[in-house]
């Protein structure tokens, strides 16, 4: 399995745990000229965007640290522009980071509000 469909995978499992909990998947992978958003959804009325990050063992450190100052900036540049284009601007909105790691029997660990 190469890194993309690893990635893909991690994303599947993030979106299934989203849902379990009942939050409602608005779409993946979206797209713009400043970056990407892994998974867009509702929590209540709350917009929540969630970066997902994958990785197959602590060998480099935790999943979540890979979402730094420089990363977090272009998440909340590419959400202004995703908020602009969809005419959201009335919704509350938050931030949260989902660590998957699959080869782990508790495969997702789940940062609510994890920067703003």
């Amino acid at each position: 399995m190469n890194h993309l469909d690893f990635g893909a995978r991690g994303e599947d499992l993030a979106a299934k745990y989203l849902s379990d909990l009942g939050y409602q998947i608005i779409q993946r992978n979206y797209k713009n000229k400043i970056g990407e958003l892994d998974i867009i959804a509702l929590d209540g009325q709350v917009l929540v965007i969630v970066e997902v990050k994958t990785r197959k063992n602590l060998r480099y450190g935790h999943a979540f640290e890979a979402v730094d100052e420089r990363k977090q900036r272009k998440i909340k540049d590419t959400t202004l522009v995703y908020l602009q284009e969809e005419k959201l601007n009335y919704l509350q909105c938050r931030f949260d980071v989902i660590e998957v790691y699959p080869y782990n029997n508790k495969e997702c660990n789940h940062f609510i509000d994890a920067f703003w």
